[in-house]
């Protein structure tokens, strides 16, 4: 990847894309309309959603992520993006700009999980993140932080009892 990808123009004004990171070309950036951008960090989306998850029926936001994590490929595909714009709609006004935010960059997350040259586990990691915060609890910097020096095995060992 040598230039910046779109992945998806938000109703915001912003965009969301992948570019160079540290470490590969799989960086999710969100981008300002002035065109700064930033790297959204997993613990800032886990507790957007889990504060989101608090207005709605239980299990809703979670429900609404297993539907993009089941149709989520290596590739950007229209259909998914086309599923968070409906997935949005089901969301009140004042907060669909955030609900499409943030389900882009974790959608676009998972992308990147799955193109991961080494990786294991791939967008399960993010799955165990979601399910962390939204179905038991666990505050969303524990849960952002959980996988740290765990090998998959250890984390495979955690995910398989709760179904994936």
């Amino acid at each position: 990847m040598t230039a910046p990808v779109l992945i998806k123009n938000l109703q915001n004004n912003r965009a969301v894309v992948f570019d160079r990171g540290r470490f590969d070309g799989w960086c999710v950036y969100v981008v300002e309309s002035n065109g700064s951008r930033t790297a959204p960090r997993d613990e800032t989306y886990f507790s957007a959603l889990c504060q989101m998850a608090q207005r709605y029926p239980p299990g809703k936001v979670y429900q609404d992520f297993v539907a993009l994590y089941n149709r989520t490929t290596r590739t950007i595909e229209d259909a998914v993006l086309q599923l968070i714009d409906e997935i949005t709609a089901s969301y009140f006004p004042e907060n669909q700009l955030a609900v499409e935010q943030w389900f882009t960059v974790l959608y676009a997350g998972m992308i990147a999980e799955e193109n991961k040259e080494f990786a294991v586990l791939k967008k399960r990691v993010k799955r165990l993140g979601m399910h962390q915060v939204l179905v038991l609890g666990m505050p969303a910097p524990e849960a952002a932080r959980f996988s740290y020096g765990k090998n998959w095995r250890e984390l495979d060992a955690v995910m398989r009892p709760l179904g994936f």
